[in-house]
């Protein structure tokens, strides 16, 4: 069995970025994978501008000082430019608004007193204070945002700051996903006997999605090596990759991994993972062929540490591997000779250290455990676990 840091490694080796590019407004590209660096051609904030409302003086006036009387000579509000100021004068400043010249700081209306039209300053700020530098934010010139990014909400404020209305994403990529085995049901038709409901294929299909991709149905896939075929070309027609459920494994009734040696090639199968030891990897006539174990918990980690990454490579991802963080165990396990990832709830412990919970049931049939998992707690080859042991874990809820 190949190791699971290995595979990863070897399937990001061979993942090939999509070329497909399109140029979308930013109302429209919330999610998408960015295809060109953002360079601001401005500077953000453009001038020197007010933190806070209060008045704009010059903080190294000698005329200026703490219990002063001063004049107010102008009033400047957000988005209008005031008259240059005066030696011994104030300006009436909000927030926002620009300095005006010869102004470098700030007393906030806090610190001031009205008194027979003149503002009596009660405590002097100093130079700078409460003032937002022109390029406090960006500098004109500067890489804002680099290529391979997922464009999150945020991203698309600081794009806009810097005068950028439109960007470069990839094109979603196209996943053909395929349920393989006669046993197989879609709901909500009744079950006979010996059938299950194809979950597989709602859990897999939405997780693409969060992805950002497409999802093209290649259906249920009967258990004989004609269908299959059939299936893998149709996916390899048109789609970008192709993903399977089930028929992966040794079992004679399995297709799907002869089917693809016999249509292109086997590059990977059987990785040191539980759960999801059968899981392939390979090419149909030339398209990417991912081969997922058909129960629910084993294709769902193997999605999510295996395929995940690969798909985002490919999608043009700069850094698609999955965040991870540490936290104490709150369970003892032993150690086996495939790296686990235990389903389990992430929450702060009495310490004020994060902890996880371990969920009774962790047979790879068992989908409610992922439903009440928050995160996966990974245990690798030859590592005894005891409680209190620091462990590396993945948040999953997203």
């Amino acid at each position: 069995m190949t190791p699971v840091d290995e595979v990863i490694a070897k399937l990001l080796s061979m993942a090939n970025t999509t070329k497909q590019v399109e140029r979308l407004d930013l109302t429209d590209a919330l999610d998408r994978m960015l295809a060109e660096d953002i360079i601001a051609s401005v500077d953000v904030p453009m001038a020197a501008n007010s933190a806070m409302d209060g008045y704009a003086l010059d903080a190294s006036d000698l005329q200026m000082q703490a219990g002063g009387l001063y004049p107010v000579v102008d009033r400047i509000a957000a988005g209008y430019v005031g008259q240059p100021l005066q030696p011994g004068t104030l300006s009436r400043i909000f927030t926002g608004a620009p300095l005006p010249v010869g102004a470098n700081a700030v007393v906030i209306q806090e610190d001031t007193a009205l008194e027979s039209g003149l503002v009596r300053i009660k405590t002097m700020p100093s130079l700078g204070e409460n003032v937002r530098p022109q390029g406090q934010d960006v500098i004109r010139g500067q890489t804002v945002m680099t290529a391979g990014r997922r464009l999150l909400p945020q991203d698309l404020g600081l794009i806009a700051s810097v005068g950028v209305s439109r960007v470069a994403v990839y094109e979603p990529l196209v996943i053909g996903l395929m349920s393989t085995g006669d046993e197989l049901v879609e709901p909500p038709d009744p079950l006979g006997p010996g059938k299950i409901y194809n979950s597989n294929h709602f859990t897999l299909a939405g997780l693409i999605r969060r992805l950002g991709m497409q999802v093209y149905d290649l259906g249920l896939v009967a258990d004989t090596p004609e269908a299959t075929e059939r299936a893998l070309l149709k996916g390899a027609s048109s789609a970008d990759c192709i993903i399977s459920s089930g028929g992966v494994s040794v079992g004679e009734e399995d297709h799907v991994r002869a089917a693809v040696e016999r249509l292109g090639r086997l590059e990977l199968w059987r990785i040191a993972i539980k759960p999801g030891k059968p899981m392939a990897f390979g090419q149909v006539a030339g398209v990417p062929f991912i081969g997922l174990p058909g129960n629910p918990v084993s294709s769902f980690v193997t999605f999510m540490m295996i395929a995940r990454p690969y798909l985002l490579s490919c999608q043009g991802c700069a850094d698609p591997t999955l965040f991870s963080l540490y936290a104490r165990a709150g369970f003892a396990s032993k150690a086996g000779n495939r790296r686990e990832y235990w389903r389990v709830q992430l929450a702060p412990g009495s310490m004020g250290e994060m902890t996880v919970t371990r969920h009774p049931q962790q047979g790879s049939g068992v989908m409610s455990s992922v439903s009440w998992a928050n995160a996966l707690a990974e245990q690798d080859i030859g590592q005894d676990i005891a409680e209190g042991d620091w462990l590396k874990v993945y948040p999953i809820a997203f």
